[in-house]
Protein backbone atom coordinates (compact mmCIF):
# COMPACT_ATOMS: atom_id res chain seq x y z
CA UNK A 1 0.00 0.00 0.00
CA UNK A 2 1.28 3.81 -0.99
CA UNK A 3 2.13 5.30 1.77
CA UNK A 4 3.20 9.21 0.36
CA UNK A 5 3.78 10.88 3.87
CA UNK A 6 6.37 8.02 4.50
CA UNK A 7 8.00 8.65 0.94
CA UNK A 8 8.19 12.05 1.84
CA UNK A 9 9.75 12.00 5.11
CA UNK A 10 12.34 9.49 3.34
CA UNK A 11 13.30 11.68 1.01
CA UNK A 12 13.39 14.52 3.49
CA UNK A 13 15.96 12.30 5.12
CA UNK A 14 17.53 11.55 1.98
CA UNK A 15 18.11 15.36 1.51
CA UNK A 16 19.66 15.21 4.53
CA UNK A 17 22.05 12.64 3.54
CA UNK A 18 20.26 9.74 5.54
CA UNK A 19 21.50 6.65 3.86
CA UNK A 20 19.17 4.23 5.41
CA UNK A 21 16.26 6.35 4.51
CA UNK A 22 17.67 5.71 0.72
CA UNK A 23 18.25 1.69 1.64
CA UNK A 24 14.33 1.93 2.86
CA UNK A 25 13.23 3.59 -0.41
CA UNK A 26 15.67 1.56 -2.60
CA UNK A 27 14.00 -1.94 -0.74
CA UNK A 28 10.43 -0.23 -1.62
CA UNK A 29 11.06 1.01 -5.11
CA UNK A 30 13.71 -1.19 -6.76
CA UNK A 31 11.56 -3.39 -8.39
CA UNK A 32 9.38 -0.94 -9.82
CA UNK A 33 12.66 0.88 -11.15
CA UNK A 34 14.13 -2.06 -12.40
CA UNK A 35 11.12 -3.20 -14.48
CA UNK A 36 10.22 0.06 -15.96
CA UNK A 37 14.33 0.43 -17.13
CA UNK A 38 14.39 -2.97 -18.50
CA UNK A 39 11.20 -2.56 -20.22
CA UNK A 40 13.15 0.27 -21.89
CA UNK A 41 16.68 -1.22 -22.02
CA UNK A 42 16.12 -4.90 -22.49
CA UNK A 43 19.01 -6.08 -21.01
CA UNK A 44 18.88 -7.16 -17.69
CA UNK A 45 22.69 -5.86 -16.79
CA UNK A 46 21.78 -2.57 -18.40
CA UNK A 47 18.35 -2.70 -16.12
CA UNK A 48 20.22 -3.44 -13.18
CA UNK A 49 22.76 -0.32 -13.75
CA UNK A 50 20.20 1.92 -14.66
CA UNK A 51 18.59 1.27 -11.25
CA UNK A 52 21.46 2.05 -9.13
CA UNK A 53 21.60 5.06 -11.40
CA UNK A 54 17.80 5.88 -10.69
CA UNK A 55 19.00 5.68 -6.70
CA UNK A 56 22.38 7.73 -7.19
CA UNK A 57 20.35 10.49 -8.63
CA UNK A 58 17.49 10.30 -5.85
CA UNK A 59 20.45 10.76 -3.04
CA UNK A 60 21.45 13.58 -5.55
CA UNK A 61 18.43 15.31 -6.15
CA UNK A 62 16.66 14.77 -2.83
CA UNK A 63 16.69 18.35 -1.45
CA UNK A 64 15.29 19.45 -4.72
CA UNK A 65 11.70 17.72 -4.69
CA UNK A 66 9.71 20.12 -4.55
CA UNK A 67 6.66 17.89 -3.79
CA UNK A 68 4.37 18.98 -6.70
CA UNK A 69 3.98 15.35 -7.49
CA UNK A 70 3.87 12.51 -5.50
CA UNK A 71 7.48 10.33 -4.49
CA UNK A 72 6.42 7.58 -7.03
CA UNK A 73 5.52 9.69 -9.75
CA UNK A 74 9.16 11.69 -9.00
CA UNK A 75 10.37 8.36 -9.36
CA UNK A 76 9.26 7.33 -12.12
CA UNK A 77 10.21 10.51 -14.19
CA UNK A 78 14.10 9.57 -13.06
CA UNK A 79 13.67 6.18 -14.10
CA UNK A 80 12.32 6.77 -17.54
CA UNK A 81 15.09 10.03 -18.10
CA UNK A 82 17.59 7.42 -17.30
CA UNK A 83 16.45 4.67 -19.31
CA UNK A 84 16.17 7.12 -22.07
CA UNK A 85 19.38 8.70 -21.52
CA UNK A 86 21.13 4.93 -22.15
CA UNK A 87 19.58 4.63 -25.07
CA UNK A 88 20.67 7.69 -26.51
CA UNK A 89 23.91 6.36 -25.47
CA UNK A 90 23.53 3.42 -26.75
CA UNK A 91 22.24 4.69 -30.51
CA UNK A 92 25.79 6.94 -30.59
CA UNK A 93 27.71 4.25 -29.88
CA UNK A 94 25.84 2.48 -32.70
CA UNK A 95 26.01 5.49 -35.21
CA UNK A 96 29.93 6.21 -34.54
CA UNK A 97 30.74 2.25 -34.72
CA UNK A 98 32.69 2.51 -37.93
CA UNK A 99 35.18 4.14 -35.88
CA UNK A 100 36.42 1.54 -33.79
CA UNK A 101 38.97 -0.44 -34.94
CA UNK A 102 38.34 -2.87 -37.68
CA UNK A 103 39.07 -6.33 -35.42
CA UNK A 104 36.13 -5.14 -33.55
CA UNK A 105 33.39 -4.50 -35.94
CA UNK A 106 32.59 -8.42 -35.28
CA UNK A 107 32.66 -8.41 -32.40
CA UNK A 108 28.98 -8.05 -29.81
CA UNK A 109 29.50 -5.15 -28.16
CA UNK A 110 27.17 -5.10 -24.73
CA UNK A 111 24.40 -2.93 -24.53
CA UNK A 112 24.86 -1.66 -28.25
CA UNK A 113 22.49 -4.09 -30.14
CA UNK A 114 19.16 -6.04 -28.63
CA UNK A 115 18.17 -8.61 -31.67
CA UNK A 116 16.15 -11.02 -29.05
CA UNK A 117 14.99 -10.07 -25.46
CA UNK A 118 14.00 -12.79 -23.12
CA UNK A 119 12.15 -11.20 -20.16
CA UNK A 120 13.44 -12.77 -16.72
CA UNK A 121 9.80 -12.76 -15.57
CA UNK A 122 7.78 -14.27 -18.39
CA UNK A 123 7.14 -17.96 -18.28
CA UNK A 124 9.14 -19.92 -20.38
CA UNK A 125 5.84 -20.75 -22.92
CA UNK A 126 5.40 -17.04 -23.45
CA UNK A 127 8.38 -15.96 -24.02
CA UNK A 128 8.90 -16.19 -27.99
CA UNK A 129 5.52 -14.06 -27.78
CA UNK A 130 7.23 -11.29 -25.41
CA UNK A 131 10.35 -11.66 -27.40
CA UNK A 132 8.16 -10.47 -30.11
CA UNK A 133 5.90 -7.78 -28.07
CA UNK A 134 9.61 -6.68 -27.08
CA UNK A 135 11.22 -6.32 -30.71
CA UNK A 136 7.20 -4.23 -31.86
CA UNK A 137 7.86 -1.95 -28.69
CA UNK A 138 11.23 -1.05 -29.24
CA UNK A 139 9.86 0.51 -32.28
CA UNK A 140 7.40 2.41 -30.96
CA UNK A 141 8.64 6.35 -31.47
CA UNK A 142 9.51 7.56 -27.86
CA UNK A 143 6.55 9.33 -26.63
CA UNK A 144 4.20 6.33 -27.33
CA UNK A 145 6.83 3.86 -26.01
CA UNK A 146 6.51 5.83 -22.94
CA UNK A 147 3.08 6.31 -22.43
CA UNK A 148 2.66 2.15 -23.92
CA UNK A 149 4.93 1.25 -20.70
CA UNK A 150 4.20 3.15 -17.98
CA UNK A 151 0.20 1.89 -18.79
CA UNK A 152 -0.22 -1.32 -19.88
CA UNK A 153 3.96 -2.71 -18.46
CA UNK A 154 4.22 -1.22 -15.18
CA UNK A 155 0.04 -0.49 -15.17
CA UNK A 156 0.03 2.56 -13.97
CA UNK A 157 -3.42 4.88 -13.92
CA UNK A 158 -3.42 7.07 -16.73
CA UNK A 159 -3.84 10.04 -14.57
CA UNK A 160 0.24 9.32 -13.04
CA UNK A 161 1.37 7.80 -16.78
CA UNK A 162 0.12 11.83 -17.49
CA UNK A 163 2.39 13.61 -14.33
CA UNK A 164 5.36 11.11 -15.18
CA UNK A 165 5.09 12.76 -18.68
CA UNK A 166 4.20 15.82 -17.66
CA UNK A 167 1.58 16.02 -20.42
CA UNK A 168 -2.03 15.96 -20.36
CA UNK A 169 -4.39 13.08 -19.75
CA UNK A 170 -5.72 13.09 -23.48
CA UNK A 171 -2.49 13.69 -24.53
CA UNK A 172 -1.67 9.48 -23.10
CA UNK A 173 -4.53 8.75 -24.38
CA UNK A 174 -3.84 9.90 -27.88
CA UNK A 175 -0.29 8.50 -27.06
CA UNK A 176 -1.98 5.30 -26.36
CA UNK A 177 -4.22 5.14 -28.94
CA UNK A 178 -1.41 6.05 -32.37
CA UNK A 179 0.85 3.09 -30.23
CA UNK A 180 -1.68 0.32 -30.27
CA UNK A 181 -2.34 1.06 -33.87
CA UNK A 182 1.73 0.88 -34.65
CA UNK A 183 1.76 -2.44 -32.69
CA UNK A 184 -1.09 -4.22 -34.08
CA UNK A 185 0.46 -3.36 -37.65
CA UNK A 186 3.35 -4.44 -36.34
CA UNK A 187 2.34 -7.69 -34.75
CA UNK A 188 -0.69 -8.53 -37.34
CA UNK A 189 2.32 -10.73 -39.31
CA UNK A 190 2.99 -13.04 -35.86
CA UNK A 191 -0.85 -12.65 -34.34
CA UNK A 192 -3.31 -12.15 -36.75
CA UNK A 193 -6.64 -11.04 -36.15
CA UNK A 194 -5.65 -10.52 -32.45
CA UNK A 195 -6.91 -7.50 -31.01
CA UNK A 196 -4.31 -5.14 -29.10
Amino acid sequence: MENPGLHEELISQIAQGSEAALADLYAEFKNRVFNTALSYLQSVTEAEEATQDVFVKIYQSAARFEGKSSVSTWIYRIAVNQALDRLSHRRRQKRFGFMLPFYKKDSTEPGIVVPHFDHPGVALEQKENARILFQAIESLPGQQKTAFILSFIEELPRREVADIMQVSLKAVESLLHRAKANLRERLDDFFPGRRI
